[in-house]
């Protein structure tokens, strides 16, 4: 008889352990999508609110995104951070959103924070940064910095730019009064002199064209490693979850990115952004003398990931992160790769190498001389 229920409760714990077995390996299906969130880091403005200077606003204007998810029924819906970078962190972790407009400092901060998401594609690269004065000030480069009260949104892409170009100059961000302002708040006190100069971007264009400042420091047309990148990037749970709208959301990216990057289209495109509420004139000066299709390239080639890697060198010498972070498993380029296929436009753009130096050119320069 004990035999007898030796060999039962056997039975009932092989039983069992098959069953959960059986459960484990069960695919979850996900609920039905029925909504896609799209956060983007800046406060954006115009109606409806959008933003300037990148691909992504183009898809968001036509809406495009909206377009691709119509049939299924599924709901866009575009959400504006005044706190730029670091409140998208903040949303990215509480799963308030699923895709993100996002820089690349604040990006390698999230994901030293254990933020897990994928760079899909490039979004509005070589960005420019600019130092600028109220008018009649007498700092006439970033030399002159040194104790002065300087705007610098931290934890922004800016913010490492700035510190690089305070290094090349043999300064430290301690050695100037750094006040952290976001774009909006940092134009008002340059208007009403606040501050003694900032660190920004195109937006300040409207306040130099009104007369208010002066423009001391450009990185425009210098070298690329004083640029910023902007990139779209997605949750890894909503990625897993839902594949087929992860591609439609980078299809439209890659379709908004080929429309920015003709030049019979820069006169549109600029009015386009113009609705975010930074003037047209701003846009021009943003990008004179430069090609649209550097700037709005959906490549993540040599030259992108080698900026990465350097801002997560740099922002740990800052220590504005605490650990090191790998970067070459953040990026899937499978969808990008899929879009481009599917769009025949694989060959639409040129890829750089880590020096921003087209790679065929470089290739020539090889063989030229021997190599």
């Amino acid at each position: 008889m004990m035999k007898y229920k030796k060999i039962r409760r056997s039975l009932l714990k092989t039983m069992l352990g098959g069953l959960v077995l059986a459960f484990a390996v069960t695919p979850v299906y996900a609920e039905k999508l029925s909504k896609v969130r799209i956060g983007v880091a800046t406060a954006g403005g115009g109606e409806p609110i959008t933003w300037g200077g990148s691909p992504g606003a183009v898809a968001r204007i036509n809406g495009w995104v909206e377009e691709a998810f119509k049939d299924d029924g599924v709901e866009v819906e575009w959400v504006f951070f005044k706190g730029a970078g670091p409140a998208v962190n903040e949303a990215l972790s509480n799963k308030q959103i699923d895709f993100a407009y996002h820089g690349d400092l604040p990006s390698v901060v999230g994901r030293s924070n254990g933020l897990k998401t994928r760079v899909l594609l490039i979004s509005g690269a070589r960005n420019n940064l600019y130092l600028v004065t109220p008018v009649g000030s007498d700092i006439k480069s970033i030399n002159d910095l040194k104790g002065k009260r300087v705007s610098i949104f931290r934890g922004t892409n800016g913010h490492l730019v700035a510190n690089n170009l305070l290094a090349a100059h043999g300064l430290k961000e301690r050695d100037i009064k750094g006040i952290n302002l976001d774009s909006g708040s940092a134009q008002a006190a340059l208007a009403s002199k606040s501050v003694d100069a900032a660190f920004g971007g195109q937006e300040l264009f409207k306040l130099r064209n009104q007369g208010l400042i002066d423009i001391v420091h450009s990185t425009q047309g210098k070298e690329p490693v004083f640029t910023r990148q902007a990139h779209l990037h997605v949750r890894d749970e909503f990625a897993n979850a839902h594949p087929e709208a992860v591609q439609k959301v980078v299809d439209t990216f890659v379709r908004a990115a080929d429309w920015a990057s003709d030049e019979k289209n820069r006169e549109a495109l600029f009015r386009l952004w113009a609705r975010s509420g930074t003037p047209y004139e701003s846009y021009v000066a943003e990008f004179e003398n430069q090609d649209l299709a550097v700037r709005n390239s959906p490549l993540i080639d040599d030259f992108i990931v080698g900026r990465y890697k350097e801002v997560v060198s740099d922002a740990l010498e800052l220590k504005l992160i605490r650990r090191d972070v790998s970067v070459d498993d953040w990026f899937d380029t499978r969808f990008l790769q899929k879009a481009l296929e599917t769009q025949g436009l694989t060959h639409r753009w040129t890829r750089f190498d880590v020096t921003g130096k087209p790679q065929q050119q470089a290739k020539v320069a090889t063989v030229a001389s021997g190599g």
